[in-house]
């Protein structure tokens, strides 16, 4: 159970729990920004009519064409909605990517957007695959479960690689200011790992890194001074911490491509504590100096990992070809076995020997 509390100078106070107005405030929070989830995703549907199973909350896509779809609890128990997110899912698994593109039409039409390929390549940074929906994911979106219904997901999970999770959200109030908590019944990452061990090439032990160019961060300061950087809140640079000493890395540029190949040289840790050669990082001559943004704010500002880097070209370098693996996460285990044979071909391999 997540608490929350106000440090305040005469200790700490806790925050109250506080309700939604309505469930459907939480369903536009994701539908408008699914990143609150998962960074890997866009919404392709709202209220997906599902044949005579009912209407599915949300419908998504990742950068794999693989679908998810989303349920929130609502006024359901928790029992009826695992049954109920269970059969949209049989009903899911039927659609071909015709009909993916068909409810993606509608949804873009509803909403006046784009259509699901342009949507997708601004997303991705990459076209969208010829074949939609060839797996799919659920995900139960509920303030609390009861302990069964826990234990019936983590058994679908745990034992038999079902690609089932729970997001938790909570609400809490101070004074008039309210705050929103998240929170998962088991790891995103382990639970999309154990379904990849059923059902997908065993992992190379290769990262796959996006590192931005923007208001934030420079490539051509993480080229010249080695390292990677996130920032934007722990949701973004907290997935940083994944990465350990030695393990090597393939740097992504959204739109563009793969621009390096490097080792990880040390653990994340904040911008401004980072320094090289005895020279603190933040007082060197970097091209976007706006990386020392919230410096010492430990949630909102950039950390950064140090790299060792085998290979790294300019942005207008960068490699890439159709069907590369990429999606919007910060960081995630790379396996497509067709981009790590052109990698290797371009950067190296894994033991840093330029080929």
């Amino acid at each position: 159970m997540t608490s929350l509390w106000r440090i305040d100078e005469k200790g700490l106070l806790p925050m109250l729990d506080a309700q939604l107005d309505a469930e459907r405030k939480l369903e536009d929070w994701i539908e408008n920004d699914p990143a609150m989830l998962d960074g890997d995703l866009i919404v392709i549907g709202r209220q997906v009519t599902a044949g005579s199973s009912g209407r599915i909350d949300l419908l998504g896509i990742k950068s794999d064409g693989s679908i998810q779809i989303i349920e929130l609890k609502k006024n359901q128990t928790p029992r009826e909605v695992i049954a109920q997110i269970l059969e949209y899912a049989s009903w899911v698994s039927k659609l071909g990517t015709a009909d993916i593109h068909q409810i993606a039409q509608t949804y873009s039409g509803e909403k006046n957007l784009s259509s699901l390929t342009e949507r997708f390549q601004e997303a991705f940074g990459k076209p969208l695959p010829e074949l939609l929906n060839s797996s799919h994911g659920m995900l139960l979106v509920a303030s609390e479960l009861d302990r069964r219904s826990k234990k019936i997901i983590e058994y679908l999970s745990e034992i038999h690689g079902v690609l089932i999770n729970t997001a938790f959200f909570r609400v809490f109030s101070d004074g008039d200011r309210r705050y929103l908590t998240a929170d998962w019944l088991m790891d995103q990452d382990e639970v999309v790992e154990r379904t990849e061990v059923r059902t997908k090439a065993p992992w190379s032990g290769n990262w796959y890194v996006n590192v931005g160019d923007d208001r934030s961060r420079s490539w051509a300061d993480m080229m010249k001074y080695g390292f990677i950087a996130a920032g934007g809140g722990r949701f973004y640079s907290g997935k940083l911490f994944q990465l350990s000493r030695g393990d090597p890395i393939y740097a992504y540029q959204k739109q563009l491509g793969y621009v390096g190949f490097g080792i990880v040289d040390g653990e994340a840790i904040l911008a401004r504590d980072h320094s090289i050669d005895g020279t603190p990082l933040l007082s060197l001559p970097l091209s976007q100096k706006n990386l020392a943004h919230d410096k010492d704010d430990e949630e909102k500002g950039e950390y950064v990992v140090p790299i060792a880097w085998k290979k790294a070209v300019p942005l207008a370098e960068a490699k890439t070809f159709v069907g590369a693996f990429a999606n919007q996460n910060i960081v995630c285990r790379l396996r497509d076995q067709a981009t790590l044979d052109f990698l290797r071909k371009e950067f190296g391999a894994v033991d840093g020997s330029l080929k």
